[in-house]
């Protein structure tokens, strides 16, 4: 949670941050900001260097006395200076003094007791701040990639790809007629991102079979999804906090009243946080007007409190909030916001992350930024669920293939029965999933197994040989994310929340 700048809209609520440095100060105090972080991470540096040159090198040393170097120039420019023309692998980097200031300021910004912490580069920052906001020109999906394998396991509403056909659970293979072996999550991006009204070819393999999509980019915008499920019963998807999720959330549930919406289930499962003022735009819709819904804990003990902007819909008798170990930042306040504030609220799925720190993101005019923790978030009442998390009042898990660690099968690896493997027990499982009969999830090859894996290859037309292969396997997996996915009667989270909110009449 970020970016806590105040607006010009009437609607935000106005936060007075202290001992903070805000964008209209920065151009004044960035270069002595800069320097100061830079001190400690280039003596560290120059330390270590010299120390490893030292024991390990065979050129001669030469000797320098630093108290007379230090009385000529300051440290920090010294050894900048000697870097930049002593080092010997300085010749091969034409923007030396620009990468020593980032990796100065990207070590000053890395400790071990605050992972949220973090410099970012002008390019990493914007990639940032697009993630959060979801808004980008390509074709609107998100996929999780382990040692070469692209796995599709979201297709966002209206985007370009859902119109092109893009199904979770594809595999990206080729982009443009070119493999994607060997190329890095940042390549397969630059590849399927570009201008608005450009053409991208996609081939998938789907089912361990390929399909060839040519998808149209677009700007893809949309951190929120809503619909009804059934009878009062409304559907709210909140993928991330970004600066349009307010307006967002309220079309969905204007949308949703309108339609006769009573009871809704908020969906914040691997929703990783984002926006102070977008939390408490959504918050505001579900309590009454000046409540406080969080409070900020500072270094000097000061506590400050946020309240909401009102706006509430009153139509919403009930709600059940999903969340499970993904659901970090935002997400966990706006949980526990309206788990403390209102009557009706259940809370469903798993443990959630933990993350009970507030971070401010401070700009630089080189387009670099700084994200700082600024103080520990609490709830209402003062709960800080700071590396605990959230426990949910009914704990509800999914299927345990959906827990699993997918690791890629190599080519020349095959299982058949009587053999034994991890990989056997993740087919097991994704066959059971799937609604195949197998009397085990061991990871032993039994009969069961194998008769089962023939009809999965039969349902799909590929070769019936009954062999876990690279491809076999990577077609369970496949099906099994395209199941979750797009057939909510396996989705046993959002039954349950369901089934509670009908019992709740």
């Amino acid at each position: 949670m970020s970016n806590e700048e105040e607006k010009d809209d009437d609607k935000k609520v106005r936060i007075k941050l202290e001992r903070h440095i805000w964008p209209d100060e920065a151009e004044k105090k960035e270069q002595k900001f800069q320097r100061r972080l830079f001190t400690v991470f280039i003596v560290v540096s120059m330390i270590f260097v010299f120390v490893v040159g030292w024991l390990i090198g065979n050129a001669k040393v030469i000797q320098i006395n630093p108290t007379t170097q230090e009385k000529q120039q300051s440290k920090i420019d010294y050894v900048m200076d000697l870097l930049e023309n002593n080092w010997y692998f300085a010749k091969d980097d034409p923007d030396i003094q620009e990468h020593l200031m980032d990796r100065a300021l990207y070590g000053m910004a890395t400790s071990e007791e605050d992972p949220h912490t973090t410099y970012f580069s002008s390019d990493e920052l914007q990639n940032f701040t697009q993630s959060i906001n979801m808004n980008f020109v390509g074709i609107g999906v998100q996929f999780t990639t382990n040692e070469g394998v692209y796995l599709i396991n979201r297709v966002f509403k209206n985007s370009p790809a859902e119109k092109a056909g893009v199904l979770p659970g594809d595999i990206i293979n080729k982009i443009d007629g070119v493999s994607v072996e060997g190329l890095t999550t940042d390549d397969i991006k630059d590849r399927v991102r570009g201008e608005s009204g450009t053409n991208v070819s996609i081939e998938f393999l789907r089912g361990g079979k390929p399909v060839t999509l040519d998808i149209s980019r677009a700007e893809v915008n949309g951190t929120t999804y809503g619909k009804m499920l059934q009878d009062d019963i409304g559907y709210l998807e909140i993928y991330g906090f970004g600066d349009s999720t307010g307006y967002e959330v309220e079309a969905y549930l204007d949308e949703m009243k309108d339609a006769g919406m009573k009871k809704l289930v908020i969906d914040l499962r691997d929703n990783g946080g984002g926006y102070l003022d977008a939390f408490v735009d959504v918050v505001s819709f579900f309590v009454d007007k000046d409540v406080v819904v969080m409070k900020q804990e500072y270094a000097n003990g000061s506590v400050q409190e946020t309240l909401s902007l009102g706006g509430k819909y009153d139509n919403i008798e009930d709600i059940v909030i999903l969340i499970n170990e993904q659901t970090a930042s935002a997400s966990e306040v706006l949980t526990i916001a309206l788990q403390e504030l209102r009557d009706n609220v259940t809370v469903m799925g798993t443990t959630s992350y933990g993350k009970g720190t507030v971070q401010i993101t401070q700009p630089f005019t080189d387009g670099s930024a700084l994200k700082y923790t600024s103080s520990k978030w609490l709830s209402p009442s003062g709960v800080s669920i700071d590396g605990v998390g959230i426990k949910p009042d009914i704990e509800v898990k999914l299927h345990d293939i959906l827990y699993e660690a997918y690791l890629p099968m190599e080519e020349t690896d095959s299982f058949t029965v009587d053999q034994v493997s991890n990989y056997v027990r993740i087919l097991q499982e994704g066959l059971d999933y799937l609604g195949y009969s197998v009397n085990r999830t061991d990871g032993y090859f039994d009969e069961s197994t194998l008769t089962a894996l023939k009809q999965f290859e039969k349902n799909l037309n590929i070769t019936q040989d009954g062999i876990l292969d690279k491809g076999t396997f990577e077609a369970i997996v496949s099906s099994v994310v395209k199941e979750y996915s797009l057939n909510e009667a396996k989705d046993a989270q959002l039954n349950e929340a369901i089934n509670v909110l009908k019992e709740n009449q």
